[in-house]
């Protein structure tokens, strides 16, 4: 049971700890109700996830999901969500948001930004008018929509970028962070995290965290991976990060969504991921399982009469087979919703189950069954996984 709601607009409370690993299990209170984690956060960009109303996704046992500032900001803008009463009235969302910076448009929409101490000159991809999107301006967006948690603008590049600019942006992003902080309007019921960037260099990681985590902020994310980058790279920053952030505020690593990485950064310490991957990925046709994916739209689910996963709950496993949703994927829309619901609650169900096995004390058992299911044998492991798992002492049989 959740306790009573602490007065701070965000409190972590540390529920217990894998013996072997760091993974965590923790009670995160924010203004619209309590958070358990580790936690998988649904990405709805425009304020929706795309197929779902926010009835459905609240059925789902969803308690947070994501904004995007950068297109919100453009398109309906802050004025006209604040006055319909904040993001949270405007989507008729009773739960917890977290409202990215726009910052991460730097590299999504590279062709069309420009970097400056000021901040970031983009060409609208609706109008392409010339817009400056500043460390105020953005925290003055998310301040108008009212988000639980407002991401700091960051200066990201590439993950697979290097030279002079990881340094140049990593220095800019601590600049920008205090530039966010005397921005904040409403730090008594939003919570600003700050990014950690620094690219694939340790030594700039450790002076990012060093110097961010000297600002009394309340929670911290990991930014600047999963972009691209080998997977040998990307976990060992994940690890050196949360070596170095406190252990009683949140870690939030940023745009991680497949199933293994899920796993295995959870052993390394964090507590929350997003990712457009569950719902991106449902559009294509493809449902995730504890094997791997099923590509639905393929004609040899066309006489299949199973549910995508027997042991799902998801009311499209309950009610509908992979014969009609093959049939349909080729005819409606529709089926790119019911794949959606089957994704997100796939996501939510393994962060659950994370979650009690980590409570439970079986955090490793549960790890080795997750990879004999999803790979088949030892063989197939991917070297990064295990060699990960095995730097948090995690040795798969």
């Amino acid at each position: 049971m959740a306790t009573p709601r602490p007065v701070p607009s965000l409190s972590l409370r540390v529920l217990a700890e894998c013996e072997r690993s760091k993974a965590r299990a923790c009670e995160l209170w924010l203004p619209h109700g309590p958070v358990l984690t580790p936690v998988f956060m649904p990405v709805g960009t425009q304020g929706t996830i795309k197929g779902l109303t926010t009835e459905q996704l609240q059925n789902l046992g969803c308690s947070i999901c994501l904004g995007n500032t950068y297109h919100l900001g453009m398109r309906p803008g802050p004025e006209l969500i604040k006055k319909a009463g904040g993001l949270h009235s405007f989507m008729n969302w009773k739960h917890n948001l977290l409202t990215d910076s726009g910052g991460f448009q730097m590299v999504s929409l590279v062709e069309l930004s420009e970097v400056t101490e000021e901040g970031v000159k983009f060409k609208s991809p609706y109008d392409g008018k010339e817009i400056l999107l500043t460390p105020e301006k953005s925290i003055e967006i998310q301040n108008a929509l009212g988000s639980d948690i407002m991401m700091q603008l960051d200066d990201v590049v590439s993950s697979t970028v290097t030279g002079p600019r990881v340094e140049e942006a990593m220095h800019r992003s601590v600049r920008w962070l205090d530039r966010c902080i005397a921005a904040q309007k409403n730090p008594e019921k939003q919570n600003l995290f700050a990014i950690i960037q620094g690219g694939l260099s340790p030594e700039l990681r450790k002076k990012c965290l060093e110097e961010m985590t000297k600002r009394d902020v309340p929670g911290f994310a990991i930014g600047g991976l999963s972009g691209g980058e080998e997977k040998n790279h990307f976990w060992k920053m994940v690890t050196l990060s949360t070596d170095h952030l406190p252990r009683e505020k949140p870690r939030y690593l940023m745009g991680v969504g497949y199933a293994t990485d899920l796993v295995v950064c959870v052993a390394l310490g964090c507590d929350m991921f997003d990712c457009v991957f569950p719902t991106r990925t449902a559009r294509f046709g493809s449902a995730l399982v504890p094997w791997g994916v099923l590509q639905l739209k393929n004609k040899q689910y066309a006489n299949d009469f199973h549910p995508i996963d027997q042991s799902c709950e998801c009311p499209t496993c309950k009610r509908y087979t992979r014969a009609f949703l093959n049939t349909l994927y080729k005819k409606e829309t529709t089926a790119l919703y019911h794949i959606t619901i089957h994704n997100i609650t796939y996501q939510l169900t393994l962060m659950r189950s994370i979650r009690e096995s980590i409570l439970q004390g079986r955090f490793p058992q549960f790890i080795q069954q997750f990879m004999e299911t999803m790979y088949v044998n030892k063989e197939k492991y991917p070297t990064w996984a295990t060699e990960a798992l095995a730097s948090v002492n995690i040795i798969l049989e």
